[in-house]
């Protein structure tokens, strides 16, 4: 699937990112001062710093393409979920900084799940979605509700076909539109359920120089809104990956929802200019109005030293010039910026620690590259989770995973295998890119490059094992301990995973914590805990 959208639309490969500071980073990097965010819910980072400033990301970890929307005094916002189900987790806030999740509004798998647009028409929700399912061809999708935290209606296959990147706007003529990559538009019915016309080009974005770094030009992610006379169109170029320089955002803007489009005289309006600055490939932009009425931008980036976190979400303010166009005036984003005025401060995130207690699938569990059935692996208990094998690896076990967004971090749990079945704990990009430890009852298992390092076995004749993950800049240390924590023995090898990110992998995913069970058993997990580092 990776392959075919390279093929499709030119995202293609590059350089490996920068080792972490604990190795060998860049002079450049190692010559930044460490960046000081506030601490939040567990000791994980948080842009609020609690003095009227924020500090750059607003959602710290695998967040990107972010749509977002204004339902008067609440925002709203919503990512690419890509393998996870269930996906699609709306996110709220009040002063577009500090954000919570709310619920996830798809269930129904459509295989890998792209930048998607959240929309309200009238009184109802949507959400267009582009996907693959079943690795076939590509279609933009609908989903809809009449409240935000749904439920929320099956996918409608607007078959749209060959197309991502969906951006919904109404015209001066009161009907509705979906913009996609190329840059193309075409009508939908007044039910936003259904096409009404025919694909067709709708912009020929403004061309950046051809000395410039870039992955290769990929219009897409349009975004659009109406301001005063005009309607906006905002459009990422320049590759989503690749070179640190390459993703950026332009604008541009009509009269008429049909044309003709005049380029903004700024272009680009952010783009990483160096590998030294803090955020890379930044781009994929959506304008909001702020709750005291000035403007923002919302986009994503790479953080320096860290595509391991994949594409994280960045908020910069804008200003709107006399002539009718804005401009970005962030600046140096390693530093603070003022808080948006007049909103309502909330909380920040969540707890990841779980005593599962609760059902927080699509929250803050979901399986990677789930089967139509995987939710029929799960058994809740009084605080356990009971997940059945699936596969002979992690490679195909469709592992449990968690999202991040700390640099460094400690995650610990319990497992307790049931049956023929080996579990463990790991650190999961996609099938070609993990590592972790298992344990069959008699000798744990090392994975490391993706393969079992049948060298690297140590005798644990135990069938309830608590694991402990410590990931400190991209190194990673493993323990594991057979009586409930109370004793640990370290692993003999430690790993550096700074390289298992999308330019080296594909599939534009982050490096998550997981837990896979292979066989014919399956596993009991208990008592999972999660401490940010310093």
């Amino acid at each position: 699937m990776e392959t075919s959208r390279r093929h499709l639309f030119a995202t293609g490969l590059a350089t490996a990112a920068a080792l972490p500071a604990s190795v060998a980073l860049p002079a450049t990097a190692a010559s930044t001062p460490k960046p000081r965010w506030g601490k939040g819910i567990e000791g994980q980072r948080k842009a609020d710093l609690g003095n009227g400033t924020y500090l750059n990301p607003i959602i710290a970890g695998d967040h990107p393409d972010p749509t977002l929307l204004k339902d008067g005094e609440n925002y709203y916002m919503t990512f690419s979920s890509f393998y996870s189900y269930p996906g699609l987790i709306l996110w709220h806030s009040t002063d577009l900084v500090n954000w919570t999740p709310v619920s996830p509004a798809l269930s129904k798998p459509l295989g890998t799940i792209w930048a998607v647009d959240l929309c309200k028409h009238g009184d109802r929700y949507f959400i267009y979605i582009p996907a693959a399912p079943d690795g076939g061809e590509w279609s933009i999708f609908a989903i809809w509700a009449d409240r935000i935290e749904g439920p929320w209606s099956d996918p409608v296959d607007l078959k749209i076909k060959g197309c991502i990147d969906p951006g919904h706007m109404v015209g001066e003529d009161g009907k509705r539109y979906l913009f996609v990559n190329g840059i193309r538009k075409i009508r939908l019915t007044d039910d936003g359920l259904a096409t009404d016309g025919d694909l067709e080009a709708a912009y020929q974005p403004w061309t950046y120089p051809d000395d410039w770094v870039t992955e290769n030009f990929a219009p897409e992610g349009p975004k659009l809104l109406r301001h005063g006379d005009y309607f906006y169109l905002i459009t990422a170029v320049g590759g989503t990956a690749g070179p640190v320089t390459g993703h950026m955002v332009i604008a541009a803007r009509s009269k008429s929802i049909h044309g003709p489009w005049t380029h903004c005289p700024h272009n680009p309006l952010v783009r990483t200019q160096s590998d030294a600055e803090p955020w890379w490939s930044r781009g994929h932009a959506t304008l909001v109005e702020g709750p005291a009425g000035d403007w923002w931008m919302v986009y994503h980036a790479y953080e320096n030293g860290y595509r391991t976190l994949g594409r994280q979400t960045l908020l910069e303010p804008i200003e709107w010039t006399k002539d009718g166009w804005f401009r970005a005036r962030g600046g140096d984003l390693s530093k603070p910026l003022p808080k948006p005025k007049g909103g309502k401060t909330g909380t920040a995130g969540f707890a990841l620690s779980d005593d599962f207690s609760q059902d927080r699938f699509g929250v803050q569990w979901a399986f990677h590259d789930p089967k139509p059935d995987e939710m029929t692996r799960v058994r809740r208990q009084s605080r356990t989770v009971r997940i059945a094998g699936r596969g002979t690896s992690p490679a195909d076990s469709a592992p449990l995973t968690c999202g991040v967004g700390d640099r460094s971090y400690r995650i610990e749990v319990t497992l307790e295998l049931e049956g023929m079945a080996e579990a463990g704990l790991l650190l999961f990009y996609n099938h070609k890119a993990f590592v972790g430890i298992g344990f069959d009852g008699e000798r744990t298992r090392t994975w490391q490059y993706a393969e079992d390092q049948a060298w690297n076995r140590q005798t644990l004749k135990s069938r309830k094992v608590r694991l402990r993950l410590t990931n400190e800049a991209n190194v990673v240390t493993w323990h594991y301990s057979g009586d409930d924590g109370r004793s640990w023995t370290r692993h003999p090898t430690r790993m550096e995973v700074s390289g298992m990110h999308h330019n080296v992998f594909g599939g534009f995913l982050s490096l998550k914590p997981g837990i896979y069970c292979t066989g014919d058993g399956a596993v009991r997990v208990t008592d999972f805990t999660y401490q940010a580092l310093a």
